[in-house]
């Protein structure tokens, strides 16, 4: 017999707000979906470790799904009528889609916009040197991470390097089975009482982040460096390079382990660099799926949110702004700043970014009452920043509410939060920068464990729900 609830009871339901959980709220159907979807997203995890990597897959995704080049467009002159799906892959390190609405873009446009960087270590222009008889490459860390869990860890290089005759060529060595990958040692606890008596940032230096790449010397007694000549030359075979070509690459080194189910209930993904492919990848399919919209959908996918955004493939630069007003021209015969301009102010954006998670095991640092649950579906902050709201994009209570309105209504599982204690810390998105443009912004992502990590966790079910939130956005 059911138990009948008190008036208490039933006044609590109806005035408390409670984040769900959302496998308990998800149907057998939507379960299955998840799973479904997440598999093809660790297969997107282990093919795009690098923003290049994603920019040229989300590239050919694009032609495949009918996305026609913005170039070509602007080339022949072609005016964009509603339905038309555009692409433009910009310096091979940030892309730009849009679907074209119904309505004039004039009229305003929905925005997602994710980072495809990743914390991870770049090398340095003058990177091989031997010591010990052991060759060895210098690095130089990108972004926030904690250095010490970069040591003692299998690890890859990807990138590019433009020869001395301007040929360029693609590099990925420690992701096929049959190749070597490479490691930065750290020192055995036998010998690391110093090491260990300081500060967890002090154990491992900047400076000593130095990838071991081989300890075979060269054979010819007359010459200095064999290891360092003998690698040189192993290169040189292989790729035709000398050792000026590393002057003119763009070579980054992340883990060379695969994205991974996690827990016995497979209910989770571990993985290097999610933040932010987590919401990048579900944005892009979500945009890739849009047949048609009522406004004109964009999805802008940039470089660079790791450093500050800064730089011409970075959120600071014109990109978004250009991306739209080539948008609003090529609609409109009668195109003036003034329409760029009212697109903008009319215009609503998802920063899609993540948040971190509770985590039990360090759930000190986190208010609970105003922080994000992995499995409790997507993550709505209102504002970012650092303390005292520094560097914030803090969105409007009206675009709240419409966000609200929009997922309520179509069944998206939904909390907010912030990041961390007031005075821990923060953290800002690329939220910031479209907000100035004058464009309605909220950072709207999934909760992440070992944020910044060489292997970050999610939640199957977030990330679906994730995909759908964005779809949903696309066609409001």
């Amino acid at each position: 017999m059911e138990e009948t609830k008190t008036e208490g009871q039933k006044l609590q339901e109806k005035l408390f707000f409670k984040a769900a959980n959302v496998w308990e709220k998800s149907t057998e159907d939507d379960k299955k979906n998840a799973f479904e979807f997440c598999e093809e997203y660790k297969k997107f995890l282990d093919s795009s470790k690098t923003e290049r990597e994603f920019a040229a897959e989300a590239g050919k995704l694009s032609r495949q799904h009918g996305f026609v080049s913005l170039d070509d467009i602007m080339k022949n002159k072609k005016k964009l009528i509603p339905g038309m799906k555009i692409y433009s892959v910009h310096r091979k390190k940030s892309v730009l889609l849009a679907v074209i609405g119904q309505k004039p873009v004039e009229y305003g446009v929905n925005i997602v916009g994710a980072h495809i960087d990743s914390p991870r270590l770049d090398l340095k222009q003058n990177p091989v040197y031997e010591d010990t008889e052991m060759a060895l490459l210098k690095t130089h860390y990108y972004g926030g991470i904690k250095k010490y869990q970069w040591v003692a860890i299998p690890l890859s290089i990807h990138g590019v390097i433009v020869k001395g005759n301007g040929e360029l060529l693609n590099i990925v060595v420690g992701e096929d089975e049959i190749d070597p990958v490479l490691t930065i040692t750290d020192l055995l606890p036998h010998l690391a009482q110093e090491q260990m008596q300081k500060k967890m940032s002090e154990g491992i230096t900047g400076e000593g982040l130095n990838i071991l790449i081989g300890s075979i010397p060269y054979s010819d007694e007359k010459v200095k460096d064999k290891v360092k000549l003998n690698i040189l030359n192993l290169l040189n075979q292989k790729y035709g390079i000398i050792e000026e070509d590393f002057q003119s690459a763009e070579l980054e080194i992340v883990p060379a382990f695969k994205a991974k189910d996690v827990g016995f209930d497979r209910s989770m993904i571990g993985a290097y660099g999610q933040d932010d492919r987590v919401c990048a990848y579900p944005s892009l399919i979500a945009a890739l799926s849009l047949e048609k919209v009522d406004r004109t959908s964009v999805l802008i996918l940039t470089d660079k949110e790791e450093i500050g955004s800064m730089g011409n493939t970075g959120a600071e630069s014109n990109m978004l702004e250009d991306f739209i007003a080539y948008l609003c021209s090529c609609s409109n015969d009668n195109y003036t700043d003034i329409s760029l301009r009212t697109c903008l102010n009319k215009s609503r954006m998802l920063s899609a970014d993540v948040n971190a998670g509770v985590d039990p095991n360090y759930d000190s640092v986190s208010d609970k009452k105003n922080a994000t649950y992995m499995g409790k579906g997507i993550m709505i902050q209102k504002y970012t920043g650092s303390r005292g709201k520094a560097g914030a994009s803090d969105a409007n209570a009206e675009f709240i509410g419409e966000l609200r309105l929009l997922f309520n209504s179509r069944g998206i599982i939904w909390q907010t939060g912030e990041l961390g204690k007031v005075d821990m810390g923060g953290g800002g998105t690329i939220a910031q920068y479209v907000a100035n443009l004058g464009v309605d912004v909220i950072d709207c992502g999934v909760p992440v464990l070992s944020m910044h990590s060489p292997f970050e966790v999610t939640n199957k079910m977030d990330i679906y729900t994730l995909y759908k939130a964005y779809k949903i956005f696309f066609e409001s």
